[in-house]
């Protein structure tokens, strides 16, 4: 079946794009921005995404007198020669005669053909899911119904990003990514899950508040929650795997620090700080919030200014009425438990359950991912000697919401997720971040994310922070400029070999069918109980 033609190409250049000149008898309200369409050269194939719509005439004069309602013949002779319509496309890439994929370094001449993409097309530009587990369909073009994929081997090798305005459906959009990398096995996930929607089940957005089925629902063999909250866990219908407590002696300084702004802290308040470390080691903190009516005697046992070492106490304080914190030292260390759990290719949500407080989040999600990188680290180093296949780690892909808390311009210099985003995988580790804001994120750590699936932004610096590092932009900031508020998103990156809008996959039984490996409610434990 031949594709529909749209028009021709009438000018444009390597650098600006091209202009296609819409046919008369073409729907012009068919043809939206982000609209996939090819370009039929005499060597190669162009694929291009229309960026912007605009009206023309050869004649202004025509203006002044319209066609009026029912001159339908002198409104067809205007069409064909005097009034159209100028299609701004631009060009992402080019396939030769044998299909391979090239960058765009040549134009198509005159008068060549644009045509509507076909699903041959897609298929040949973005991969088939049925050829491998390393594709994943994501969604589909505008106007279509044929599978965009993105390449999971490509995209476990950055960090990669989500951003979207509050209500355009990023969790929705996580949630289906994540279902397939636990069904591709491409990476084990760390997922810190700080509104309890990715485990057991969630609510669904929109009329009726029905419920969608989340990852250890789908995946109850591969999926654990380990939870802050076991008790907000089991109101929901779900027993948590392991329950999480932290001891003082897990928290660093450098983690108190990576808090600065949350907790209000003055920088002399983390020089105290590194002081009572130097003294008092890991018993630090203890040592520090055991102190009340002591405190001035305190400071000078360790050589700080009374008054930082007070508005450390007051601030560091609040963290006493975390349950899941205790001072004496925990025996079943929990991080040796999750490096149990994904050394066994077991993907984990840690849920925060009742506890929201963004302090708690950004506490916990440093402290863990600290840890867990450091013993990265080190089994990257014994791969490394060894140089044995069985001593390679498995690609470990942590998720964490709220993003520019954790990489904003300071964070991103002090905390373990600055390093982890700009190391590229280094050390088998990468970042999944979820924001509404990317203009919080620091530049230099948001040119290195590898993927962007970006919903619809409305704050020009969150436009331009998405953009930054990509080249040939102007195209694209019309395109985001026109998503739709749900279930539309432009890909860009390294996962996919051009940037496309795609309408999201649904994520529904048809889904669950095609990813899920269903078990009965009496087996969901089963794995996990022969680990310990």
């Amino acid at each position: 079946m031949t594709n529909k033609r749209l028009g021709n190409i009438i000018s444009g250049s390597l650098s600006e794009g091209f202009v296609m000149r819409l046919d008369p008898d073409s729907n012009l309200e068919d043809v939206k921005t982000g609209k996939f369409v090819s370009i039929k050269g005499k060597n190669y194939t162009f694929f291009s995404l229309i960026t912007d719509l605009e009206l023309q005439v050869t004649n202004q004069e025509i203006l002044l007198f319209p066609p009026e309602e029912g001159e339908e013949l002198l409104l067809d002779i205007l069409k064909q020669r005097d009034i159209y319509t100028k299609v701004s496309l631009r060009p992402m890439l080019m396939l030769d005669k044998e299909n391979n994929r090239l960058p765009v370094k040549t134009i198509p001449a005159h008068f060549a053909n644009v045509f509507d993409a076909s699903a041959r097309d897609v298929a040949l530009i973005f991969g088939e899911e049925k050829e491998d587990k390393k594709y994943f369909n994501i969604g589909s073009p505008l106007d279509m119904n044929t599978p965009v994929c993105i390449n999971l081997d490509l995209f476990t090798e950055r960090s990669n990003g989500i951003f979207g305005k509050t209500g355009t459906g990023k969790t929705f959009i996580t949630r289906l990514i994540l279902a397939g990398l636990v069904k591709s096995e491409r990476a084990v996930n760390l997922i810190f899950d700080m509104h309890s929607e990715y485990g057991f089940q969630a609510r669904k957005e929109g009329v009726g508040q029905s419920f969608v089925k989340g990852l250890k629902t789908l995946f109850p063999e591969r999926v654990a929650i380990f939870s802050l909250d076991p008790d907000s866990t089991r109101k929901r219908g779900c027993s948590a795997d392991v329950e999480v407590f932290l001891s003082y002696q897990d928290i660093s300084v450098e983690d108190i620090a990576s808090l600065q702004s949350e907790l209000n802290l003055h920088p002399t308040a983390l020089e105290a700080a590194y002081l009572i470390y130097g003294k008092y080691k890991r018993d630090w903190l203890s040592v520090l919030l055991d102190q009340g009516e002591t405190l001035k005697e305190f400071a000078v046992s360790v050589g700080a200014h009374a008054e930082s070492i007070g508005a450390l106490y007051r601030k560091l304080k609040r963290l006493e009425r975390f349950n899941f914190l205790k001072k004496e030292i925990i025996k079943d260390s929990i991080i040796e438990k999750l490096i149990t759990y994904l050394d066994r290719n077991i993907n984990i949500v840690l849920e925060f359950g009742n506890h929201t407080s963004l302090l708690c989040y950004l506490l916990v999600a440093n402290i863990i991912t600290r840890k867990i990188h450091k013993i990265y680290i080190e089994k990257t180093e014994k791969f490394l000697s060894s140089q044995k296949k069985e001593d390679e780690p498995k690609r470990l892909m942590i998720t964490i919401e709220e993003a520019h808390k954790f990489l904003n311009p300071i964070a991103a210099k002090q905390t373990i997720f600055g390093n982890i985003a700009r190391e590229m995988r280094k050390y088998y580790v990468s970042l999944l971040v979820v924001d509404q804001r990317p203009s919080g994120i620091d530049d230099e750590v948001i040119s290195q994310i590898g993927t962007k699936i970006v919903a619809l932004l409305n704050d020009e610096k969150d436009i331009q922070a998405i953009l930054t590092g990509v080249a040939n932009s102007s195209g694209l900031r019309s395109i985001l400029a026109t998503l739709d508020t749900k279930k539309q998103v432009l890909i860009m990156g390294h996962s996919v070999p051009m940037p496309v809008v795609v309408r999201t996959r649904e994520y529904d039984n048809s889904f669950y069918a095609a990813v899920g490996t269903f078990v009965t409610a009496q087996d969901i434990k089963k794995t996990i109980d022969q680990i310990f």
